[in-house]
């Protein structure tokens, strides 16, 4: 029994289909099928029930996954701590980030980590606070921007890179664009707010005042849609403060807002992840792009 053969085993598992998990892996079926079946042996079990319709894993199967996911965990680990010892700062990261963070951070930052880390090889991930927190914890991911806090009783930490306030984006011809700063409360009666699911959404809502009714009319998924409509005078927003420069100009109005709201984003990362100079190193590199923003 070999990694190798630990790895097909979880492909297979994974994608529920041979051809799928064998290109995954980058190698042709027979290969993967033939690993597995000398696993099989090895191991004196099924693994897998074949037809022609499906691939299910066996009540066995299900069983030694956990410890097959387990073996690679450490393995990984292992091969991480070696790399570090040499170079904490080179090699791949694999980072994830929020939709609401990655336009308008990445941009600042790529270059900048580029040259004060030119061995460190960025691997990005963008979805939902809640998916990038579960493919942390599965060592998917090394680390993840986030801008919620962590719950309680996980194995992960979390590191504050910096603060922004909200600003009120406002139709060209609304009557609080007249103001040189807006209540968050004036916005509750239009506010649009993006898809549940959203920490930016929640975040709006609560700032606002406001609770997640029934879904209106416009279900927008992200931040760009979201300012569209309201340039088209559907409604009020708010944005984070990174993301001004991007929408000043586009029939929008943008207003501070007189209270104290704002969101604090954060690099989520597990605790025992060996490479914490690379995750130094990163954050340093974010905070310095966005200190002229503050």
């Amino acid at each position: 029994m070999n990694l190798q053969e630990l790895k097909y085993f979880v492909a297979v598992a994974d994608h529920r289909h041979f051809g799928r998990a064998a290109e995954a892996c980058n190698v042709s079926q027979p290969t993967l099928s033939s690993q597995l079946r000398k696993l099989e042996d090895h191991l004196g079990v099924v693994l897998f029930e074949r037809t022609n319709k499906r691939v299910a894993l066996t009540p066995m199967g299900k069983r030694l996954l956990v410890h097959a996911r387990e073996a690679l965990r450490e393995t990984e680990l292992l091969e991480s701590a070696a790399k570090a010892a040499g170079d904490p700062l080179a090699g791949p990261l694999k980072l994830g980030i929020i939709p609401t963070v990655a336009p308008y951070l990445m941009p600042l930052i790529l270059g900048p980590l580029r040259e004060s880390c030119p061995g460190m090889v960025i691997e990005l991930w963008e979805d939902l606070t809640g998916p990038l927190l579960s493919l942390l914890s599965a060592h998917k991911l090394d680390a993840a921007i986030i801008a919620t806090d962590l719950r309680p009783g996980t194995d992960l930490t979390e590191t504050p890179l910096y603060t922004e306030p909200f600003l009120a984006a406002l139709p060209e011809n609304h009557p609080l664009a007249e103001k040189s700063r807006v209540s968050a409360k004036e916005l509750a009666n239009d506010l649009l707010a993006l898809v549940e699911g959203n920490c930016l959404a929640d975040q709006a809502l609560t700032a606002c005042g406001k609770r997640r009714g029934r879904p209106g009319p416009f279900q927008a998924s992200s931040l760009d849609t979201l300012v569209n409509l309201v340039a088209a005078g559907y409604g009020t927003t708010l944005i984070p403060g990174l993301a001004a420069d991007l929408f000043r100009g586009r029939n929008v109005v943008l207003r501070p807002i007189s209270e104290r709201v704002s969101r604090t984003v954060r690099l989520a990362s597990r605790a025992s992840f060996p490479r914490r100079q690379a995750l130094r190193a990163l954050g340093k590199v974010i905070r310095q792009a966005v200190s002229s923003y503050d």
